[in-house]
């Protein structure tokens, strides 16, 4: 009832009208000058559910699921459903990501190949439109509203108040290969670009492995790769003919340090108490009075506040790591991380995936691309927190554009892969051109029909967001 007199209020005083979840919208969709901002933040219910039957549907699609307000943030969705119920739900890798904004971009976890997109995993939702009206919407009750939300778009048909997503038996384990490496000279550096991609093509494209391989100047390869169900002995079988191959390549490729491998029990990759054990992993929320259990990764600190200067991605299909166009694929990654570092986020593309994560995410909103890409290719560039018009603490700005422009020179030989590759919504460049066909692919003309209907005159709007 708040929210919907929230928004009668805006139209009728002609207020732009913003929605803000978690706050992570890097297009800055969950902020406005000069608007009515509703917080979803007080939103925080979780009901873990043995049998949950959405409305209007047979008894028989009765699932296991959890019920979310708006407001709550992945980490106390996680503590709540794996630690205390020893279930999965598939969320974001980042704990302070918001769970209703995740879920209508999309929305990737380090084991989308595995349990597929959050809004895969979305099975129904109440929603406020923007005629005020609170509806409950699934499969059988407003399809198309409900196809909407699953990938079309943070606050872009509504103020979504609740979520309910299906949850899975919680994995036995998940485990962790981190390590870096570099080569010595151009040959050893394409030698090393060329085993890490056949070693992946080969171990770890399925629906276990997922994260970052990432490709940097000056010749070095990051490694950041998370499974679900290995133990650390296979683990360390599975990686060990990949390190066996460095240590023989006397000295022109070097690991920088002994890999990390560990493997964890399944109920305590989010258990604060378990957690706080591990030195450097995660920090703690030091507000006054704040909840003990509020972490977050230590990695993550850096993004409060962080300016991005450009950033930019596309998916890259799985065709590519097949012989026929494996060394145009190699060629690519070694010319762009001359310029700039780029990322192959695997756990961003479904090719490789399991039968249900493809099939699930096959009928949300986002673009189809994704099932036959890999991996979803990242390259942006950050600066330390900035305000302007803050004395002292002003964007570089002539810098950012320096950086962007190494940006779009890396990103270059990834584009000409393939022109018409997409992107995912929550992580794209600002300036993309044709982000209908980017994002959407050949869903835009059916969101754009369910935005005719729910939102005619665009109440609900933001930066390259479904428009009529």
């Amino acid at each position: 009832a708040d929210v919907s007199a929230a928004i009668r209020f805006s139209q009728a005083h002609r207020i732009p009208f913003v929605v803000k979840g978690g706050g992570h919208s890097y297009f800055g969709n969950s902020n406005r000058a000069d608007s009515l901002l509703l917080w979803t933040r007080r939103l925080r219910s979780i009901e873990v559910h043995d049998s949950f039957r959405p409305q209007g549907s047979p008894a028989e699609t009765a699932i296991p699921a959890v019920s979310v307000g708006a407001g709550t943030l992945w980490g106390e969705v996680y503590r709540t459903v794996a630690r205390d119920h020893d279930r999965y739900v598939q969320g974001g890798g980042c704990m302070t990501v918001g769970t209703a904004g995740f879920v209508q971009g999309g929305g990737f976890g380090s084991f989308s190949k595995q349990f597929g997109t959050g809004a895969a995993n979305l099975i129904e939702a109440e929603v406020v439109t923007a005629d005020g009206v609170a509806r409950v919407v699934n499969a059988w009750q407003e399809p198309e509203l409900y196809f909407a939300l699953r990938g079309g778009g943070g606050g872009t048909f509504g103020v979504v108040t609740r979520l309910t997503l299906r949850t899975y038996a919680l994995p036995e384990s998940f485990g962790a290969v981190v390590f870096e490496a570099s080569a010595t000279d151009d040959a050893a550096w394409k030698e090393l670009v060329e085993q890490m991609l056949l070693f992946y093509r080969e171990q770890l494209h399925n629906p276990n492995w997922g994260e970052q391989i990432r490709f940097l100047p000056k010749r070095r390869l990051s490694v950041s790769m998370l499974c679900h169900s290995r133990s650390e002995s296979e683990m360390r079988t599975t990686w060990a003919p990949f390190f066996d191959w460095i240590a023989s390549q006397a000295g022109r490729i070097k690991l920088g340090a002994e890999p990390l491998i560990l493997a964890l029990p399944g109920r305590s990759l989010w258990d604060p108490d378990f957690l706080r054990k591990l030195p450097g992993i995660t920090l703690a929320d030091d507000r006054p009075a704040a909840n003990p259990d509020n972490l977050f990764w230590a990695t993550n600190l850096g993004e409060v506040g962080q300016v991005l200067n450009a950033y930019q991605s596309r998916w890259i299909d799985a065709s590519w790591l097949q012989p026929a166009r494996f060394d145009t694929l190699v060629k690519a990654l070694i010319d762009a991380s001359r310029e700039w570092s780029v990322g192959l986020h695997t756990n961003k593309g479904l090719a490789g995936g399991s039968a249900e994560a493809l099939s699930a995410t096959r009928e949300t909103a986002t673009n189809p691309q994704v099932l036959d890409a890999f991996a979803l290719l990242i390259c942006a560039a950050d600066a330390p927190p900035a305000y302007p018009g803050v004395t002292g603490h002003e964007p570089d700005v002539a810098g950012g554009r320096q950086e962007a422009v190494s940006v779009r020179r890396a990103m270059a030989p990834i584009v000409a892969l393939d022109p018409t590759a997409g992107c995912y919504i929550s992580e794209a460049d600002y300036f993309e051109e044709n982000w209908q066909r980017a994002y959407w692919g050949a869903n835009y003309p059916r969101l754009a029909a369910a935005k005719r209907r729910y939102d005619p005159r665009s109440f609900f709007a933001g930066h390259h967001t479904v428009r009529v």
